[in-house]
């Protein structure tokens, strides 16, 4: 049974429960999604490539001939909306096997919660401060049942700047480049802060100090003054793309000239159409190896994923709903696993992510980028694809026109893979 409590529009979530069967409520799974808060631009399509990929998973016999029973919740990126809705999930008789969860304010709040009480909890946050399973790195406490697919921000941050000390070289540049953080003043910008600024340090930018922006869409032209009167010449954005959009235009109008780099949820094909020329260059890591009108195998079953809440397969997925599925099918995977190895009891389950190597979901080859978690680090991949959003023209058109000719592209620049150092863990 599939419970859907978050904000879709009545069109949308009337589609996915006409085209849902009846499902026996066997296995109690958590979803937080953030479908009106400050990240929802990007929890929106996120959301909906997890409540697709598990609904999916449940057409197809469920797990081992067992359904999933998923409550599905708009938080609105609110912790303590996050915690009560934890407890409610762990506190009585139908105990959630796992949680699909979401922003890092509340996963951080939510670790200890979790490592008491033996819940894996696969979030959309990357902080590298829940990579830790053990503490051992010392950078953060021990966090042995939080997971997430993607590289963490730290480690996002640190392959760009690899990158950007190439590109100022390529570029023919001479002296020290400098660099800049930007973004809001909250856990889920400043995650990648200190280890981006010394990465940037070791790599010889100068570091200049950081700029905040709210994670909300504003006016941010003082920022952007600043950022050029200081003479930035590579900003890391740490917000989704909604604020984003904001910076970047205003950063056009006051003629800025700084290669912007976003976190992975900083720039998307939405946020390219909505900044429209102001996000020509911007460079982000990209989680999946492929986007949307990839012919790389696995598009195939996200199409087939797709069609649970969009049966007529014409919607557009951005970058972020592929991340989605991806979450949910690692983590169908490790409770099949768990299921034919003692039960789906927390522990069993956190066992089933340790059990293969480069590992991607059954039938999305090309499209997760392969994975690996062990008892003693949860950094799954230290593959970094790098992407250019690329705007040729005016974007008033429909996204997947824009997309179709050309107008948008997302462009891949460069994978970085980045050395496991144990000094990096945690931070």
């Amino acid at each position: 049974m599939l419970r859907l409590s978050f904000g879709l529009s009545l069109a949308s979530a009337a589609a996915l429960a006409l085209s849902l069967p009846a499902l026996a409520a066997e296995i109690p799974i958590g979803h937080l999604a953030d479908q009106s808060g400050a990240t929802s631009d990007v929890g929106v399509p996120y959301a909906q490539g997890v409540a697709d990929a598990l609904a999916y998973v449940n057409r197809k016999g469920g797990i081992k001939g067992e359904k999933m029973a998923v409550e599905s919740v708009d938080y609105g990126y609110q912790v303590p909306r996050a915690v009560a809705l934890y407890k409610k999930w762990t506190g009585g008789r139908d105990k959630v096997a796992a949680i699909q969860g979401w922003g890092t304010a509340d996963t951080e709040a939510l670790s200890a919660f979790v490592t008491k009480d033996e819940v894996p909890y696969i979030s959309g946050s990357y902080a590298a401060q829940v990579s830790d399973p053990t503490g051992a790195s010392g950078k953060a406490k021990a966090a042995p049942y939080n997971f997430f697919y993607g590289p963490t921000y730290s480690d996002g941050l640190r392959a760009m700047l690899l990158w950007a000390a190439d590109d100022w070289k390529a570029k023919g540049k001479t002296g020290k480049p400098k660099y800049v953080h930007m973004g809001g003043n909250h856990p889920y910008p400043n995650s990648p802060k200190e280890a981006g600024e010394a990465m940037a340090k070791d790599l010889g930018f100068e570091v200049l100090p950081a700029i905040v922006f709210a994670l909300a869409p504003g006016d941010y032209t003082a920022q952007c003054l600043t950022a050029k009167n200081a003479g930035a010449n590579y900003a890391y954005l740490g917000n989704t793309g909604g604020s984003n959009i904001s910076l970047l235009k205003s950063c056009k109008s006051v003629g800025t000239d700084i290669q912007f780099m976003g976190n992975v949820w900083g720039m998307d094909e939405n946020a390219a159409k909505a900044a429209g020329e102001a996000a020509n260059g911007v460079v982000f890591p990209v989680r999946t190896a492929a986007v949307s009108g990839s012919t790389a195998p696995g598009m195939a079953t996200a199409a087939e994923i797709s069609k649970v809440s969009d049966p007529a397969g014409t919607a557009y997925r951005p970058v972020h709903y592929y991340t989605g599925i991806c979450a949910a099918l690692y983590m169908t995977e490790a409770l099949a696993w768990a299921k034919d190895n003692g039960g789906l009891a927390g522990p069993n389950v956190r066992k089933g992510f340790y059990q293969k190597k480069d590992w991607v979901p059954a039938g999305m080859e090309g499209v997760c980028v392969p994975s690996t978690w062990s008892p003693t680090d949860h950094r799954g991949m230290m593959e970094v694809h790098i992407y250019r959003a690329k705007v040729s023209g005016p974007t008033d058109g429909a996204l997947p026109d824009l997309m179709k000719a050309g107008t948008i592209k997302l462009e891949p620049v460069k994978t970085v893979t980045l050395p496991r150092k144990a000094e990096w863990q945690g931070w």
